[in-house]
């Protein structure tokens, strides 16, 4: 009888530690689930060229080329086209091909009003940029935003730009015809006009080239397409090279 009893003791034993490592098995499984659940998101959507571009400057130092900031809205952010293939990075390109050492910062956020370009141009005053390429309007002209409204922020954008010493180019822009005429005459002539005001170069229109071109723009009939985006580089490309040292 003793015998027995012994042998139901050390069952129960084995039985409580395994219980025991089991216990400890889950919750070290949960931990682990929380961990993984707890990551930035930014990280799984990191490009890939991340890791290689972060060992490149920790290779050659801080990039010290001076800045050109491409400041607007969906138009410059690249909205629609793959990753890479907006115009300021066909810009960057153009440049070092030109043997022009600056670096391209694309600052386009899709959707901004002239009024989110006032409330953003602090940040690109800080970056110090030596010229600043100005793409802004299009979504006021779509909204039916009063013209004297787009025209007074696109100057107080110009005004802080010109103010910590960069250059500016103006990119301007036209509207669809069923805005009406008069409407749309104002609204396009907002841009020659700040450029007179603030004797500054203007590009009559970003989508010269490419607006109505089959392949060049979106199914959405307003954003290019990466060939577009091409296109437009290539018209913004001069006039920026006309404002730099090589």
């Amino acid at each position: 009888m003793r015998k027995y009893l012994c042998l139901f003791i050390l069952a129960g034993i084995a039985v409580a530690f395994t219980g025991c490592k089991a216990d400890q098995a889950s919750q070290t499984s949960s931990d682990m689930d929380k961990s993984t659940s707890s990551a930035p998101a930014t990280m799984a959507q990191a490009p890939s060229s991340a890791v290689p571009d972060q060992v490149a400057r920790e290779d050659s130092g801080p990039d010290s080329r001076p800045l050109i900031v491409c400041f607007g809205d969906s138009l410059t952010a690249g909205y629609g086209a793959d990753e890479g293939q907006s115009y300021p990075d066909f810009l960057q390109k153009g440049l070092e091909r030109d043997g022009f050492h600056y670096r391209v910062v694309n600052e386009g956020i899709s959707g901004n009003t002239t009024k989110d370009g006032v409330d953003r141009v602090a940040g690109v005053v800080q970056m110090k940029p030596a010229l600043v390429v100005l793409e802004f309007g299009g979504n006021d002209g779509l909204r039916g935003f009063k013209i004297d409204t787009t025209r007074s922020n696109l100057s107080t954008m110009i005004v802080a730009l010109k103010k910590s010493g960069a250059k500016v180019i103006i990119a301007g822009m036209t509207l669809p015809p069923d805005y009406g005429p008069d409407y749309v005459k104002a609204f396009t002539a907002s841009y020659p006009v700040l450029g007179q005001k603030y004797d500054l170069p203007v590009i009559p229109f970003l989508l010269k080239d490419a607006y109505g071109v089959p392949g060049m723009i979106q199914a959405d009939g307003i954003h290019a397409t990466d060939r577009g985006n091409e296109v437009v580089a290539r018209n913004v490309l001069p006039l920026v090279e006309s404002q730099l040292k090589r």
